[in-house]
């Protein structure tokens, strides 16, 4: 593989800056069209065959589906088709959508306009995970360029939106039959292997309070004040949680179940007392609960704290879904697919990498539950993800193309039947 790896480390620049052009692209959620536009672009230059999946506007129904947020006209899925038509099939690829940057300031430079220092592109979506389909296109550039026949099987490269927030997008692209005999997502993971996720939950919690001028403000209720109770529950049921780690998967990882209180809502004026707080709430559950149960857990925890409330007895929180519903994944870590990957990953850079789950999710949750196929991430060293001066460092999306292109050499050397 000599001869990739120095068509990796020399095409490096090229998709360094294909990324900037990327991370300039603010593909937030609804904002996504002119990112996959420049994917699709890429696509077309290195050989695929490019298609548009369509999110049907009853994604919501669906099995593993999230609560949708937006409408689904014009924001597709982009996939990508290499290779012959049979034999063993691989899919790779990632999420296009970026968490917004307004809220994680201040930055050291905006966040999107991307900025090179010490070896690290920073900006946001750098990490996650624009960083992760700039290593793909590396990859399979260089085995197109100096070993071709390494891929003698189909190859779908897959674009999605939405992974932030629903994972819609990887789910219809499964529904759209965008399948494979293995899928690798090239997440932040730090050249290791991720190989589980918990469940993930997204709640609005609404507390009800009475309105008024602030000189009354002792005469009537303010629902941010009440909500401090109601945190407290979250915090309370978060510790319970954390005190049985039961999953073999999340293997030392202390407390893999985070409840964090993404956003609080309530008021306009600082001389009123407002008559609503809302609260968007993100609780991490364990595996062996469905979405559904771990509601019934959050609505458990508060009713109990209402008991001694009360203002909130009378007025019970409401609760809505929102966003993620997304049931725990794991793979073994002896499945021929993560085996195959450490192999590639042990010749690439002479030692292997760690296997490990994590208190999050990813889309491969869709493929191995939802379809019976083993997926996993790999993907570069990315720091401060989801926050101020999120970076990816750039040399290991180097590192990481030489393992991937490794991998696909591997993985179609081995006999296998597309599905």
């Amino acid at each position: 593989m000599a001869a990739v790896d120095d068509a990796i480390v020399a095409d490096a620049e090229r998709a360094f800056v294909f990324l900037e052009r990327l991370v300039a692209e603010p593909s937030v959620v609804g904002a996504e069209a002119r990112a996959q536009a420049m994917l699709a672009e890429e696509l077309l230059r290195l050989g695929f065959a490019v298609d548009r999946v369509p999110i049907p506007a009853d994604i919501g129904d669906h099995e593993g589906a999230g609560i949708p947020l937006l409408p689904y006209a014009g924001r597709d899925d982009v996939v990508g088709i290499l290779g012959p038509p049979e034999g063993r099939s691989l899919l790779l690829g990632g999420h296009i959508d970026v968490v917004p940057a307004e809220e994680t300031s201040p930055w050291s430079t905006d966040p999107f306009v991307p900025t090179r220092r010490d070896g690290w592109l920073y900006g946001r979506g750098t990490g996650d995970m624009k960083g992760g389909l700039a290593m793909i296109s590396l990859a399979i550039d260089a085995l197109r360029r100096v070993a071709p026949h390494a891929i003698s099987g189909p190859l779908r490269f897959l674009s999605v939106i939405e992974e932030e927030c629903t994972g819609n997008g990887a789910l219809a692209a499964c529904l759209a039959g965008q399948l494979a005999d293995a899928v690798v997502l090239t997440e932040p993971t730090g050249l290791d292997l991720l190989i589980a996720g918990v469940g993930i939950l997204w709640l609005e919690i609404a507390i009800t309070g009475k309105a008024a001028h602030a000189h009354s403000a002792d005469r009537v209720i303010n629902p941010i004040d009440r909500s401090i109770p109601v945190i407290g529950a979250l915090r309370t049921l978060e510790r319970e949680m954390n005190d049985h780690v039961d999953d073999p998967a999340l293997a030392g990882e202390d407390h893999p179940y985070n409840v964090n209180v993404g956003a609080i809502r309530a008021g306009d004026w600082a001389s009123s007392v407002p008559a609503l707080a809302r609260l968007d709430v993100r609780i991490a559950h364990p595996t062996a609960w469905t979405a559904s149960q771990a509601e019934e857990r959050v609505r458990a925890a508060i009713d109990e704290v209402a008991r001694d409330d009360p203002w909130l007895a009378e007025h019970r929180p409401a609760i809505h879904p929102t966003g993620f519903r997304a049931q725990g994944y794991s793979l073994d870590a002896n499945h021929p697919l993560a085996t195959t990957l450490a192999d590639a990953h042990h010749a690439a850079h002479g030692e292997r990498p760690r296997a490990f789950g994590l208190g999050s999710t990813t889309d491969a949750r869709y493929f191995l539950n939802g379809y019976g196929t083993p997926a996993i991430c790999y993907g570069p060293v990315a720091k401060n993800i989801h926050g101020t001066d999120e970076a990816v460092e750039l040399a290991s999306i180097v590192d990481g193309a030489r393992t991937l292109a490794r991998f696909v050499s591997a993985w179609y050397a081995t006999p296998g039947v597309d599905r």
